[in-house]
């Protein structure tokens, strides 16, 4: 059932990873020049990969254990993500030449981690309801 709860947050969290870092900059450079995420293969794969496999666990909505494991790794992924943001982030802290602002592009993987962590406590909710209306029968 695509009308679930799970399937806003899980849409939301594609919206977060998939659409929004193409109008939103990870910093923006001393000399006034945006950094976004296509400017680096590392960053474009990780979220294409996190893209990826949300949408994936939007289609498997029928197999719940699987749509929960995908979730899980899609947050480590996040986490990976956000930790290669703070790490260049504190790296190449203060007015360097290498980065004078940090942009908000830099905080989506936190929405995503948040939305992944509320679709699968639904998703988790949904199998343990299934679960108890199994043991009545």
């Amino acid at each position: 059932m695509l009308q679930r709860i799970q399937t806003i947050y899980l849409l939301l969290a594609f919206v977060a990873t998939g659409i929004l870092p193409f109008f939103l900059p990870l910093w923006t450079m001393a000399n006034g020049k945006e950094y976004v995420f296509m400017q680096n293969q590392v960053y474009v794969a990780l979220l294409g990969l996190s893209t990826t496999l949300t949408i994936v666990s939007i289609i498997s909505y029928k197999k719940r254990q699987n749509q929960f494991v995908l979730g899980r790794l899609n947050i480590i992924l996040n986490l990976i993500l956000l930790g290669l943001f703070v790490y260049r982030s504190l790296n190449v802290s203060g007015e360097t030449p290498a980065v004078s602002e940090k942009g908000i592009g830099m905080f989506l993987p936190i929405v995503a981690i948040v939305l992944l962590v509320l679709a699968n406590k639904a998703i988790k909710k949904d199998e343990d309801l299934v679960k108890s209306v199994d043991r009545l029968r």
